[in-house]
């Protein structure tokens, strides 16, 4: 390069993030020049390395819906820094064009000039060849005259993407919501079994017109209490306290109760006169609990 450019290049990187860059002394082929130099020198190419080929290679489909469709998805791929970066350039570009009565850059003039600083020979990997050249700069003038011209379009996802984006988020909402419902079945079968189970275990505990006498308030101990005609609470608690010295010298007469709880009834406070074996006929799977009311 010229040393006068270079020179240029320098006072630009001292300068530019200063923001004390001189932009009015310079003219509009070296601001043009700063522009292409900076595309080409960018450490990885604005196109990607990934996706230059696929972009140079949209030129080879028949139909410009096609190639535009083509562009449109690539533009997408690209990495945020390089679209966002591209997208600027683009957008400048078109305000040059805006101004073409003055500058006579028509948007094939700017693409035509611009289209060598984004695909260049040496990165796509082809040989030096005048034909190969020629026949190149022309197919990537065409992209780039697109990229231009339908810029509008290639920032947002095409409807067949979000159509199938959509169908996807209710396929899979339908297969979570199947899932849910075999999880809960499968829930309440194991509840049910497990339930099943334990009533099974209870019941085998406890033979047939016995029941089974708690106080864990006052004891960890229960007690088997064989049903007759003439049972009576009151002869439940006094069998209870019997069996259990300890607590029979520290409580009083009143003191603890016989409770039934759960089955088809919350929680009652029986009489002393209440007949167990017709109680426990009308509710089978009620508890037996002693306690004081203050429990």
């Amino acid at each position: 390069f010229p040393s006068a450019f270079q020179n240029l290049c320098q006072e630009l990187e001292a300068k530019f993030y200063e923001g004390t860059f001189n932009w009015e002394s310079v003219k509009q082929h070296d601001a043009a020049s700063l522009l292409k130099f900076f595309i080409r020198e960018l450490p990885q190419p604005l196109l990607s390395v990934e996706y230059l080929k696929a972009f140079q290679a949209v030129q080879n489909l028949p139909t410009r819906k096609q190639q535009l469709q083509a562009l449109n998805l690539l533009v997408i791929l690209l990495p945020d820094a390089n679209r966002d970066t591209l997208k600027a350039l683009l957008e400048f570009l078109q305000r040059v064009i805006d101004n073409r009565e003055k500058n006579k850059m028509t948007t094939m003039n700017v693409a035509m000039v611009m289209a060598p600083n984004l695909f260049m020979c040496h990165t796509l990997g082809l040989k030096s060849n005048e034909q190969r050249e020629f026949v190149m700069a022309a197919g990537t003038a065409n992209i780039m005259h697109l990229l231009i011209k339908c810029q509008q379009v290639l920032w947002t996802i095409p409807k067949f993407i979000v159509n199938q984006v959509r169908k996807q988020n209710s396929e899979n909402h339908r297969k979570d919501k199947k899932a849910m419902k075999k999880l809960l079945k499968k829930m309440a079968y194991d509840r049910e079994k497990y339930e099943k189970q334990d009533k099974n275990t209870s019941d085998a505990d406890v033979p047939e017109g016995v029941i089974r006498v708690q106080a864990p308030h006052l004891s960890k101990v229960s007690m088997a209490i064989q049903l007759t005609e003439e049972l009576k609470a009151s002869d439940v608690l006094a069998r209870f306290l019997s069996q259990e010295s300890g607590i029979a010298q520290t409580l009083k007469k009143g003191e603890v109760f016989l409770y039934e709880i759960g089955g088809n009834i919350g929680e009652r406070c029986l009489d002393d006169d209440t007949y167990m074996k017709d109680l426990y006929q009308l509710n089978p799977n009620a508890e037996w609990v002693i306690k004081s009311k203050l429990s």
